[in-house]
């Protein structure tokens, strides 16, 4: 029995104001192709299918159009879906009794039936290209404080709670299945030793107190799919765990991951392999100056040295200009912008630095220097901190005409 791991596909993101569904249906054109040719009998997708709770009808169209033609292609395909921390819990799951008939399960959000978690609605047989019961699958959504049991005693009543919920869910599946038949879990959650994204990761919970251990994952698990991390990876020692990461990259730190889906066969109630696919990046990412940012001169010599084909706009890459100014360049823009005419690259952000030098030391104010500082003081304190000189003339009589202005409107 062959399964493929996949999450955080991030459906009808915007990338600094850029449209992503070309590159997503690229992806999801390209995912087509793979479940046909390594013959996948179950798709696993965790967590985080849309970029937002209130996505746009564009992009789930992209996912349900994906759904059926996967179905289609694969008419023995099984497909189990959980909810991610971006995701609508009950939007996944309106849905469900069309899924239903197409052999695919959501798991959107925890139920409760006479005050005890519906544990059984969340454990799924998963079955071969015969259609015979073949494994199980804990498939556990993004879990809130509330969606967990609680525990007397507990030293952190949401993490104890989340491990007693796997628990309650593997011991239904041990009693269900049948000898041979192997466990899979699934969750969308920060792991402890998980390597994070910079830049593009939401925290699940103020301060990271959400990180879990992988000790909540019994032996009897034979591979734990997990979503929200965007690095694909395992966690720490342990083989069995691990994220898919991301299809796409969400960030310019992302910029050299390896992105994958992740390939396991199953051979009785063990994993007999585990393997990856590379997932092929339909528009690139680049950053000029690529290591660190130089003066505006050489930033504009080398964009007008750039040469990048001619592509629709859909297909240009994504360009970071980084810069290195040592005073405020109002014009700044403009001069990217008039250096990339004619040249098929989408500017999706400028990067600015300023040069630090040995003289230049952050004094801490007290209250009551604070208090005797004017207007005029404050900023000319901040931009002697940032660009380590004096403004022109012409900028300070700019502050004093505005100062001058809302003090005049707030008599």
């Amino acid at each position: 029995m062959r399964l493929l791991h996949t999450s955080d596909w991030h459906l009808g993101q915007n990338f600094f104001g850029f449209s992503r569904w070309y590159e997503h249906q690229q992806f999801l054109d390209w995912l087509l192709l793979v479940l046909v040719e390594q013959q996948i009998d179950v798709l696993l997708i965790a967590g985080d299918i849309f970029d937002t709770a209130n996505p746009p009808s564009s992009a789930q169209q992209q996912f349900y159009q994906f759904l059926c033609a996967a179905k289609l292609r694969t008419p023995h395909l099984q497909v189990v879906i959980i909810a991610g921390n971006h995701d609508s819990p009950t939007r996944l799951e309106v849905p469900m009794p069309f899924l239903t008939a197409l052999d695919m399960v959501v798991t959107g959000q925890v139920t409760w039936q006479e005050q005890k978690i519906d544990v059984e609605r969340m454990v799924i047989p998963l079955k071969n290209c015969h259609g015979e019961i073949n494994a199980w699958c804990l498939a556990i959504p993004f879990l809130r404080p509330n969606d967990v049991p609680k525990i007397e005693n507990a030293k952190d009543a949401y993490l104890d709670g989340i491990g007693a919920l796997y628990q309650q869910a593997l011991d239904h599946a041990l009693r269900t299945r049948a000898k041979g038949q192997a466990i899979i879990a699934m969750g969308h959650c920060h792991m402890l030793a998980g390597k994070i994204s910079e830049d593009s990761e939401r925290k699940l919970v103020m301060g990271g107190i959400e990180a879990l251990s992988t000790t909540i994952f019994a032996p009897e698990i034979a591979y734990v799919a997990l979503g929200h991390l965007h690095l694909a990876q395992q966690v720490g020692d342990d083989m069995r765990v691990r994220y898919s990461g991301t299809p796409l990259p969400m960030s310019f730190s992302e910029e050299h991951y390896q992105h994958e889906v992740r390939i396991i066969d199953l051979a009785g109630d063990s994993v007999a392999k585990t393997s990856s696919i590379l997932i092929p990046r339909t528009v690139p990412l680049f950053k000029i100056p690529h290591k660190e940012a130089k003066p505006l001169n050489e930033v504009l010599a080398l964009l007008a040295q750039q040469q990048w084909p001619t592509l629709p706009e859909q297909q240009q890459p994504y360009l970071l200009v980084r810069v290195l100014l040592d005073k405020p360049e109002p014009t700044l823009r403009q001069h990217i912008e008039h250096a990339l005419e004619g040249k098929a690259v989408r500017l999706v952000k400028i990067e600015t630095s300023y040069p630090q030098t040995s003289q230049q030391t952050e004094k801490n104010l007290g209250l009551e220097d604070i208090q005797r500082l004017q207007p005029e003081d404050v900023f000319l304190t901040m931009y002697q901190q940032k660009f380590a000189a004096s403004p022109s003339t012409e900028l300070l009589m700019a502050f004093r005409d505005l100062l001058s202005q809302h003090q005049t409107e707030s008599i």
